[in-house]
């Protein structure tokens, strides 16, 4: 029982997602420096990250910004980690520390274009700010009440009510909270990093170091303005001193800071002990997204979706076994033959395995590349879920995923030769190098469109370096394609996949079908039932990638989801599948391939309705090809994925279906013998409806 309940727990831990802290923790001295960083800023208006210091805000000493060494997933998310003036020393508090003073250009006016200031307040930009590793969480206070988000960033600025004038956040106060290090005394470790932004005109007047006197005591040589009129943290002839307040900034009187003209910023820290949180936890509150979806949003979607694979798998099942058992009844020959004229799906028995009428290679090569992503998803997914791939990781979720895709090149190769022969493809190098170049390719275009875009706009952290698409081409020509040869290579000194029964070399002719069997119905019902499944957790994914809502981590919930998907996929391709031979329509290769893949569709257009978050007017076009450009890759992706599961489990339902052609029935004698070159071709040696009938039926 208790050996039991332990398993249980440790599986629902998996399932609710794991996470692994950080390699090594930093312990800080009391007084030792401890930095923090920037990152792009991000808006959930554009989808465009931008560089801090794209905007005229205050510099490092020096004027030098140093950039900290980032992977390739890092690079190409946009993301630019950089140092920042902000100082900050372990439990020494600081009160309205000036950090600089810096013009932000003209004033609003109407008719005149505004400043980048004010466009970056327009279009909802975020700071993102770190500490040890730590994103920075946002608290915002109004006259009741006091939020904190622990997601997304804080605001640049805001804009008033009233006036719709831009207001720049000038003044900071930076709330971080340590643990004591157990094992080194007098030592702590960061744990909670917020940030409270104001909005604060300081009327000031710039100063010099030889304004000041030796005599007075509030000197402080990185002060720059004298504040007239401060607010009661700011003034320095308070020798109690008291951080920076809502009541402070909000007193009457005060105005806040326009997003125009000279500009003096401030900042306070504050230090709090916290003993109840631990470093190794410090990330939880993160990725578990502050609790704001419980867990039983999840398995509410999850349990609804296993009722539908259940009702759809005893569909299939109580399909297999009556068509088997009904055809393994026969009496006699004469009325096995009756059977075969009357039902459908047998009529097609000596035409089913025939090879696609149209582009096997393309078929072959689809295959490949989508059993190539179908294995580098699980894989990412696994290690996800065990914790190693975590958001704490920035990039690593992203480099793994073109590494594991780089590694699995091999599979792609074999899976598209063990097609292309079976459908009786000639020049395997052709295939070989259609799978190599095929989806990678329309992968690197859209990212190198999407760099030269960014670029030329001069604006977007999406500008990636030259080094990173470097890198990328080693993955894709050094790695991926010798990967893909050498795979083509194995899977092409194997056999043809084996078929219970032989092709006629006279392909029949397929009846008028109804309209519950065309394309276009096929398409939206194969797709429906897969896509409801995994609805609810798409909307998470993108909600986190798109709106920077929270950090995404529930890769437990997204891998049994994931199961249940290609699941559905597999099952509608089958039923959809049964219903097609059904009808006398043996095409069914590209077929059971495109309604495995049709949820890609639904995804796609389902983009459409997402993108209404976005708001048009502040749209650009680079936006528009970010995000139905990777939302277009992701949906290929998918369709690529699903169509492979989908065409696997039509042709393991239909050999086993026509198997029992073989092995439950006796052949036809007397009127319906055939000869033993029909036995080895399944040519048919007569014409007609009868001829067509007894062609094709071999025993293996």
């Amino acid at each position: 029982m208790i050996r039991a309940f332990t398993i249980g727990t440790l599986l629902l831990r998996v399932v609710q997602g794991y996470h692994v802290p950080e390699d090594q923790p930093n312990s800080f001295a009391e007084g030792e420096s401890v930095n923090l960083k920037i990152n792009k800023m991000t808006s959930t208006t554009t989808l465009l990250p931008l560089d801090y210091y794209h905007l005229p805000f205050c510099f490092p000493d020096g004027n030098v910004v140093e950039l900290d060494t980032q992977n390739l997933g890092q690079f190409l998310s946009g993301d630019r980690i950089q140092s920042s003036p902000y100082r900050l020393n372990m439990k020494v508090d600081m009160y309205c520390e000036q950090l600089c003073i810096t013009n932000l250009g003209q004033k609003e006016v109407n008719g005149v274009s505004p400043n980048k200031s004010v466009k970056a307040i327009q279009k909802e930009y975020h700071n993102n700010w770190i500490v040890d590793n730590l994103p920075s969480a946002s608290k915002t206070e109004d006259d009741t009440t006091i939020t904190t988000r622990f997601w997304g960033g804080f605001p640049v600025g805001f804009i008033a009510s009233d006036t719709k004038k831009a207001y720049i956040h000038n003044h900071v106060n930076i709330e971080i909270q340590y643990h004591i290090d157990e094992f080194q005394p007098g030592a702590a470790r960061v744990v909670r990093f917020t940030v409270q932004p104001f909005s604060i005109k300081h009327n000031f007047e710039p100063i010099e170091i030889s304004d000041y006197n030796d005599d007075d005591y509030d000197y402080n040589p990185f002060n720059v303005a004298n504040i007239q009129h401060p607010i009661e943290s700011c003034s320095p002839k308070i020798r109690s001193k008291k951080h920076t307040r809502y009541e402070m900034v909000y007193a009457r009187g005060r105005e806040p800071q326009p997003a125009s003209g000279q500009v003096l910023f401030t900042y306070d820290v504050i230090w709090v002990e916290n003993k109840e949180l631990q470093w190794p936890s410090r990330w939880d509150v993160y990725l578990t997204m502050d609790n704001a979806i419980p867990d039983k949003v999840h398995w509410y979607s999850i349990v609804k979706s296993v009722s539908v694979v259940l009702v759809l798998s005893a569909i299939i099942v109580a399909v297999l076994v009556r068509n088997l058992r009904s055809y393994n009844l026969i009496a006699t020959d004469e009325e096995g033959a009756e059977s075969i004229e009357e039902v459908g799906w047998k009529v097609v028995h000596a035409d089913v395995f025939r090879p696609p009428s149209f582009s096997p290679l393309l078929l072959a090569v689809c295959c490949g590349t989508g059993s190539q992503l179908l294995i580098t998803a699980v894989m990412t997914m696994l290690l996800s879920v065990i914790g190693v791939l975590s958001p704490a990781n920035r990039g690593s979720l992203l480099t793994s995923l073109l590494f594991f895709y780089a590694l699995n090149g091999s599979v792609a190769g074999y899976v598209t030769a063990r097609f292309y022969k079976t459908f009786k493809g000639e020049g395997w190098q052709k295939a070989t190098a259609c799978t190599a170049f095929g989806f990678p390719g329309i992968a690197f275009g859209l990212c190198l469109i999407v760099d030269i875009m960014a670029t030329l706009s001069q604006t977007s952290t999406y500008a990636v370096p030259v080094m990173s698409i470097v890198v990328l081409l080693f993955l894709w020509l050094g790695i991926l394609t010798p990967l893909v040869f050498l795979g083509a290579y194995k899977g092409f000194k194997w056999d043809a996949i084996e078929f219970p029964v032989n092709t006629s070399s006279i392909s029949r002719e397929i009846p008028v079908q109804p309209w519950f069997r065309s394309l276009p119905f096929a398409l939206a019902i194969s797709g429906i039932f897969p896509f409801r499944a995994c609805f609810v957790e798409m909307n998470f994914i993108l909600a986190s990638a798109w709106l920077d809502q929270y950090y995404y981590a529930a890769f437990g919930f997204l891998l049994i989801v994931f199961a249940i998907l290609l699941i559905l996929c597999a099952e509608m391709a089958v039923l959809l599948n049964f219903s097609q031979l059904k009808g006398g329509n043996y095409h069914w290769w590209w077929r059971s391939f495109i309604n495995g893949g049709s949820i890609s569709l639904w995804v796609f257009f389902y983009s459409f309705v997402h993108f209404k978050s976005i708001k048009a007017e502040a749209a650009s076009v680079l936006t528009l090809v970010v995000y139905f450009g990777y939302m277009g890759l992701a949906s290929l992706g998918l369709f690529l994925m699903t169509g492979f599961v989908g065409i696997s489990a039509c042709l393991w339902f239909n050999k086993t279906m026509f198997a029992s052609i073989v092995t439950g029935a006796r052949l036809p004698s007397a009127s319906h013998s055939t000869t033993d070159q029909e036995m080895i071709t399944g040519a048919p040696m007569t014409t007609g409806s009868e001829g067509c009938i007894a062609a094709g039926i071999s025993v293996t």
